[in-house]
């Protein structure tokens, strides 16, 4: 690549210059980032994950499974944790234990 004399240029040629500079190393930088996400996911995928997954510092949440279900209607179930539903503290007032809602 030619080299510019640049004692030869004026001002404005020379913040042309600049601009055009400035322009090409961002282009430059761009392209190189985007190459290395193209890479950096491709490994991910190999084993099985996505890069946004392995990046965002958050695990992916799994649903604890039920471990007592409603005696009459089996769509309410509860996993144990956080508060009782209604139907659990009515069977446990009513004389049940949490054995008997057990899965």
């Amino acid at each position: 690549m030619a080299k510019p004399n640049l004692e030869t240029l004026s001002v404005a040629e020379l913040k042309q210059l600049q601009k055009d500079t400035e322009k090409a190393i961002a282009s430059f930088e761009e392209r190189k980032r985007a190459e290395a996400i193209a890479e950096l996911e491709a490994v991910a995928q190999k084993h099985g994950f996505k890069l946004s997954d392995l990046v965002s510092g958050k695990k992916t949440k799994v649903a604890s499974p039920a471990k007592f279900k409603h005696p009459e209607n089996a769509s309410l179930t509860w996993t144990g944790r956080g508060r009782q539903p209604n139907w659990i503290k009515d069977g446990l007032a009513a004389g049940k234990s949490l054995d008997d809602f057990a899965i």
